[in-house]
């Protein structure tokens, strides 16, 4: 099966989907937020927050610098795992956001392969209060995963989860320019 055969573009709910690991959206301390983060902590219920807490800070309140990942149980959640990274903050572009946030995409993707795990789904990282553009941030995702898929049997399926019309419409449009990059044929 070919890399982009793998992708799957989904809109509803991530907390909902059926996979193996979800990808959490998460702040530095992992203990919650807004948004993605916010939704997932509430879903995964209580012991969500014990488990992320066992995760030792790097720094003071820093279980998980941008750009790194760590993985936790999804208690109950229907996803066995989370998988919790930080995206960077959009500063214009100029500030290595997108490096960051590829560089969330290959860490999240390295504990699947680790983990071996079959199925995963991510959210559209840094795209909410983070301020990342959605089409941007929807090249970045693709071109990621496919980089991956290239090379590695695992995941099988990678979804990629859209909360909104205006993320699923950049996902969809990222992943079609990626297979079709002169354009769709005929």
């Amino acid at each position: 099966m070919q890399p982009a055969e793998r992708i799957k573009i989904v809109r509803g709910d991530i907390t909902a989907l059926d996979v193996d690991a979800v990808v959490n959206a998460a702040n530095e301390t992992l203990l919650g937020g807004g948004g993605v983060d916010g939704a997932i902590h509430r879903a995964a219920g209580r012991r969500l927050v014990a488990a992320c807490r066992e995760i030792p800070e790097i720094r003071p309140g820093v279980r998980c610098p941008t750009g790194e990942a760590r993985i936790t149980d999804g208690f109950d959640l229907p996803a066995r795992y989370i998988i919790h990274t930080v995206g960077p903050v959009w500063h214009g572009g100029t500030s290595g956001e997108p490096e960051r946030l590829a560089s969330c995409y290959r860490a999240a993707l390295r504990l699947v392969t680790e983990h071996r795990l079959e199925t995963i789904a991510f959210p559209a990282i840094s795209c909410g209060v983070y301020g990342y553009p959605a089409g941007l941030a929807a090249c970045v995702a693709v071109r990621e995963v496919l980089r991956h898929l290239s090379g590695n049997e695992r995941p099988t399926v990678v979804s990629l989860a859209a909360f909104s019309e205006r993320i699923h419409d950049a996902l969809t449009e990222a992943l079609e320019a990626a297979m079709f990059p002169r354009g769709r044929p005929g």
